[in-house]
């Protein structure tokens, strides 16, 4: 369980090891949407939709990052949504769930048609429907903000919140640990 009094941070080599170690072997990135890629608040218009959700930049040019140096990601989501659908598609998401009642079959789909094993990927909830479909993989991570039950067995917890950085975070973490981060940077610096 993670010491309350020593936040995680992207570099948890020394605090946290599981964390670094595991993120060395991820070859697969699956996020839940609310309250991960999004701040986990729905917005209903006057027709009974869903009107929007907010998603964060930094998650999105993260996620690009990662396809750049070949590890995928994948979205498992209760819901279903346009919206979600539109920033997938955007981000060339490939793998996409929605309205997925068991995310841990889902994500035993999405490994099938890989060639992966859990242990090769990271899973990222936030709160009880995601704790089947983490409980299996390689790294597991939370968003800030997420349930206290998640939290007890993630391997890393980010310092932001959902919908605001924290699967950027993630990203960070996993290119860190691969030896990818400077590289990309240099790039980035032209």
């Amino acid at each position: 369980m993670p010491n309350a009094f020593h936040p995680h941070n992207t570099n948890p080599s020394s605090r946290y090891p599981q964390a670094w170690d595991r993120a060395t072997q991820v070859k697969l990135l699956v996020l839940d949407v609310d309250g991960v890629l999004t701040d986990g608040q729905v917005f209903i218009g006057p027709d009974g939709q869903e009107a929007f959700k907010s998603f964060d930049i930094q998650d999105g040019l993260g996620i690009k990052l990662l396809q750049q140096v070949g590890i995928p990601t994948a979205v498992i989501t209760g819901r279903e949504s346009k919206m979600v659908l539109g920033r997938c598609t955007e981000l060339g998401i490939n793998h996409v769930h929605m309205g997925v009642k068991d995310k841990a079959i889902a994500l035993q789909e999405i490994l099938q048609a890989l060639h992966l094993k859990p242990a090769d990927c990271a899973v990222m909830g936030d709160d009880w429907p995601d704790l089947a479909m983490m409980k299996s993989a390689g790294l597991r991570v939370c968003p800030a903000q997420a349930h206290v039950s998640v939290k007890d067995g993630a391997h890393f917890v980010t310092e932001a919140a959902g919908g605001k950085g924290a699967v950027r975070e993630v990203c960070d973490l996993i290119l860190k640990a691969q030896n990818q981060y400077e590289g990309l940077l240099a790039q980035a610096r032209g």
